[in-house]
């Protein structure tokens, strides 16, 4: 089993900026991927970021592509989702997932662990 706890999120102005965490505990060697997915109301959930446990691949959906940013501290068993020049579209609840294959295919592998979600409001 992973565990998987996100923290961060909360309400900011349109052009500003957030950092969520989120924190891995449990079978850590699962965690070959680590992604952040977020939902808007009314919206199917849509993969934001993702990046590899043991690399440095990532993935960046278009949407976010130069604003956001995911990375790692394995030392600490986190990983963060840095968001920047937030947009209201941006609002939704972020969730943190783990699972296995290669980061390329982000959007397409399954995600066995997920985290309970934060909320992000980008107001305008």
């Amino acid at each position: 089993q992973v565990q998987l706890v996100e923290s961060g999120g909360g309400l900011v102005q349109a052009g500003g900026s957030l950092r969520l965490s989120c924190a891995v505990s449990g079978r850590t060697f699962r965690a070959q991927v680590m992604a952040w997915f977020r939902q808007a109301a009314g919206k199917e959930r849509e993969i934001v970021a993702a990046l590899g446990w043991k690399s440095d691949s990532t993935y960046h959906a278009d949407a976010v592509k130069g604003r956001f940013t995911t990375s790692r501290d394995n030392a600490k068993n986190t990983v963060y989702l840095q968001m920047n020049s937030l947009k209201p579209e941006d609002t939704a609840i972020y969730y943190c997932a783990s699972g296995t294959g290669p980061v390329f295919l982000a959007p397409r592998i399954k995600y066995d662990y997920w985290g309970q979600g934060t909320q992000v409001t980008v107001s305008s």
